[in-house]
């Protein structure tokens, strides 16, 4: 009887129950490792560089600035985009292009006027391809430009259809800093791709339609965010590195760039090459060639330019905010800053007797949308009581995007970096494509000079211009917010 028992088949049900368990064990440990593969598989070659420190000329500080004047006018000024265009104009060799947003999307309500950035350059290197045929012109971009292959874009296809190379960057080949979603969609979404003939789902940046696929892949939350702009000038070449988009409706934003001259430009050619590489693209033999050109560090200069890209943005940052003594002056201007490390190194600055001051975005504003605030009011409820001056961009409609640290020291040096990286976990931690530029000179240099003109103009709302507002205008002491601004940033489930 009981071997009778013993050996009588399982119901059906119950051989279900057991196979459907198991299958949700083995999804669970695929989810599982998938996820933390994402977040920590090896990094692309050439991704995560720090250049030498390079002598260089022309070395200056672009600005895009907007205020109110006294009777409550806005105005901007600008001179990134200005520069970008003039340096396009001129070259006879090589122009390459990274930028993030090179779209007319605006959103609703988004602050007028608009600058139609996008059309300008699409313009101009359209233009100077026709007036120079063997111009090697290539620009590399984020497939947000075409909600990640769910829209067309009508300039990136009028580039391609002028002979200039277009490298859509592949971000499935970087980290990335969401693991809930990524472990997911990778397993369950990317291999189905995407269709650019029409969706269902209402573009979530403007006009059109997306597919549902446009959404999933954005949840991802990674991005080729770098901001740079490389041409030959004749004798030599030149490099740009911002925070500025040429998107339309980022086109009120303040901002800031470098612009410098000499070997240095052809490090930032080299990160690029490193991002057409991971996406599969082709380099153009012409420019494999030019960076074989000079790039000693033969003789000394005033003014030394570095490339820092991704993680090594985040070490210079630490480096230059811990070297900083006692009677120093440390300026900082950020549209996003939340990253821990870097905000207890402020915070450790200020106690041990360095002049800190933080301008930061109050996260007001987004594209015609109001923001909570997150996370910059609850990164400066933090700086405030560990006591750092702070004050906020008076912003009305645009944001406040530049990304700028400046210490200027006892001794007469100074150290300035800037470019594309916002201080966050997303954008200092290697999830994101970055680029800055670090730059070492006296404070009396044309560059510092400019630096310090820039930070004290928006500090003190200088020459009757409106820039910015005291702490008080943003307090936020919120506990609710504050933890929630510390969940997300530490599991990557955030915007920022």
């Amino acid at each position: 009887m009981s071997e009778t028992a013993a050996s009588t088949p399982k119901p059906l049900k119950q051989r279900a129950r057991v196979w459907f368990k198991r299958f949700l064990l083995i999804s669970l440990a695929c989810y599982l490792a998938m996820a933390v593969y994402q977040v920590w598989k090896p990094l692309p070659e050439g991704i995560g560089q720090e250049f030498p420190l390079r002598p260089a000329g022309a070395v200056t500080l672009l600005t895009d600035v907007t205020y109110l004047d006294a009777a409550g006018v806005r105005h901007s000024d600008q001179q990134v985009f200005d520069e970008a265009l003039r340096l396009i104009g001129q070259a006879r060799q090589a122009v390459v292009l990274d930028m993030f947003l090179f779209n007319d999307f605006s959103g609703t309500g988004a602050a007028p006027p608009l600058r139609p950035l996008s059309a300008q350059l699409t313009h101009a290197l359209v233009e100077r391809k026709r007036a120079v045929p063997g111009l090697q012109a290539v620009l590399i971009t984020d497939p947000i430009n075409t909600l990640y292959g769910g829209m067309p874009s009508k300039h990136l296809d009028a580039l391609r259809a002028a002979g200039i190379e277009v490298v859509v960057t592949d971000l499935a080949r970087l980290r990335t800093p969401n693991p809930a979603w990524s472990g997911f969609w990778q397993l369950c979404c990317r291999w189905a791709g995407n269709s650019g003939d029409g969706g269902w789902l209402p573009s979530p940046f403007g006009q059109g339609k997306v597919t549902l696929r446009s959404y999933l892949a954005l949840l991802n939350l990674n991005a080729n965010h770098r901001k740079t702009l490389v041409a030959d000038t004749g004798d030599g070449w030149a490099g740009l590195v911002a925070s500025a988009n040429p998107h339309d409706g980022s086109s009120a934003h303040g901002n800031v760039a470098l612009r410098f001259d000499g070997a240095a430009a052809l490090d930032l050619l080299r990160s690029e090459r490193a991002v057409a590489a991971l996406s599969g693209a082709r380099w153009p033999q012409a420019l494999a060639a030019a960076q074989t050109g000079p790039a000693s560090d033969a003789g000394t200069a005033e003014t030394r330019v570095q490339i820092v890209t991704e993680g090594r943005i985040r070490d210079a940052l630490l480096s230059n905010v811990a070297s900083a003594k006692a009677g120093e002056q440390l300026d900082i201007a950020v549209f996003y800053f939340s990253h821990r490390a870097l905000l207890k190194a402020v915070a450790a600055a200020r106690q041990r007797g360095v002049q800190v001051r933080v301008l930061l975005d109050p996260n007001e504003d987004a594209f015609g949308r109001k923001k909570n605030g997150i996370p910059n009011r609850q990164a400066a409820l933090e700086l405030h009581r560990a006591g750092v001056a702070v004050r906020w961009c008076d912003t009305h409609g645009e944001q406040c995007h530049a990304k700028l640290v400046l210490r200027r020291g006892v001794d007469g040096s100074a150290e300035l970096i800037a470019g594309s990286a916002n201080y966050t976990r997303r954008n200092l931690d290697d999830y994101n494509l970055e680029s800055s530029a670090r730059v070492l000179a006296t404070t009396d240099a044309a560059v510092m000079e400019q630096a310090t003109a820039y930070f004290e103009q928006s500090w003190n709302n200088g020459d009757g211009r409106r820039i910015s507002l005291p702490y008080s205008a943003y307090e936020d002491a919120s506990r609710w917010r504050y933890w929630r601004y510390r969940f997300t940033e530490a599991t990557g489930l955030s915007s920022f």
